[in-house]
């Protein structure tokens, strides 16, 4: 059994930071460009392969125009976690002073990874068809999410970093397929985000405790509203994207096809961006023991409507919690 201390784990944290810490241009882009030519997000994440009328051209498009909203959804994301992160890093300023530089550390990771991701972006749109739509505003977004309880946010971004690191090493990494310069960059992003998952769930698990039950099942229904609020963008972008793939890919799609590509694309997001992330069974382990019956089923019903937001032959065969 471990004996390591809170402070054991914040250290560790640090200390492979350190040892992880990259640069956009030096390590990660070093004046490459994406390869058109070849997928950026695999099958396991766009569903590509669940749409039978797709060419192999009209796959790799859809996996490029996806593989461009998973760069921007991570923006979005990875603004509101910066600013809770830098919240609570105050909450250290007067105690252990190795948690408070491990949220520093992290809290500077996620601003990198907005330049990232911005950087990505310039370089999509200079090189991609006009027509491309981001359906929500990074600040708008981080707003509404930080307007939630703490506790529920944290749950929101344990959820997040879970499934960064899943589709990695389920999906990403094992595809040799795909643009050099793709799969670089969710390799150095997934590298600092396998210690940030580390401090979520430290800085989760401390908040939780600090709850009285009300308190708790208050912010059970925050979690709730802000899974529904991911949902609806989701749901917006999807059909951007739908029609954007649809307006510039070599194929003339039936009106039947079109509300096929909706459907699926919109699928593959909540797979992407909620499913894979719950299903992760350290999410799980974390979450469910925090609640009590009526809570934990207070979620899963929430969530039950979405739980048809799977791969038809998963790389990540993970079960939901009984």
């Amino acid at each position: 059994m471990s004996t390591s201390t809170p402070t054991d784990r914040y250290a560790k944290v640090i200390e492979v930071s350190k040892r992880v810490r990259w640069d956009i241009e030096r390590d990660v882009i070093r004046g490459r460009q994406f390869d058109y030519a070849r997928t950026f997000l695999p099958k396991g994440l766009t569903l590509a392969d669940e749409l039978a009328f797709l060419s192999p051209e009209d796959e790799r498009l859809m996996s490029q125009v996806q593989g461009r909203t998973y760069a921007y959804i991570f923006g979005l994301a990875e603004r509101f976690i910066s600013s809770k992160v830098i919240d609570l890093s105050r909450e250290h300023v007067f105690g252990d002073q190795v948690a408070l530089e491990a949220l520093v550390r992290m809290a500077d990771e996620e601003i990198k990874h907005q330049a990232l991701f911005r950087c990505l972006e310039e370089m999509m749109a200079a090189d991609m068809p006009a027509g491309y739509v981001m359906t929500a505003q990074p600040n708008a977004v981080a707003q509404a999410v930080l307007g939630k309880s703490t506790w529920a946010v944290l749950a929101l971004t344990l959820d997040i970093e879970l499934f960064t690191l899943a589709h990695y090493r389920a999906s990403i990494e094992p595809d040799a397929n795909l643009s050099p310069l793709w799969k670089d960059v969710f390799l150095f992003h997934w590298r600092e985000e396998s210690q940030h998952a580390i401090l979520d769930e430290l800085e989760f698990v401390a908040e939780n405790a600090r709850l009285g039950a009300a308190e708790r099942d208050a912010a059970v229904d925050d979690l709730i509203a802000l899974v529904g609020a991911v949902d609806g963008i989701l749901q917006a972008q999807a059909t951007a994207d739908a029609r954007y793939f649809c307006a510039i890919a070599g194929t003339l799609f039936s009106d039947a096809q079109q509300a096929q590509i909706n459907d699926t694309i919109l699928k593959a997001y909540r797979w992407q961006y909620i499913v894979s992330g719950v299903m992760a069974p350290r999410f799980q382990k974390v979450l469910f023991p925090m609640l009590d019956e009526a809570q934990g089923e207070r979620i899963k019903s929430a969530l039950a409507p979405l739980a048809y937001a799977m791969p038809r032959h998963p790389e990540m065969p993970l079960p939901m919690a009984a």
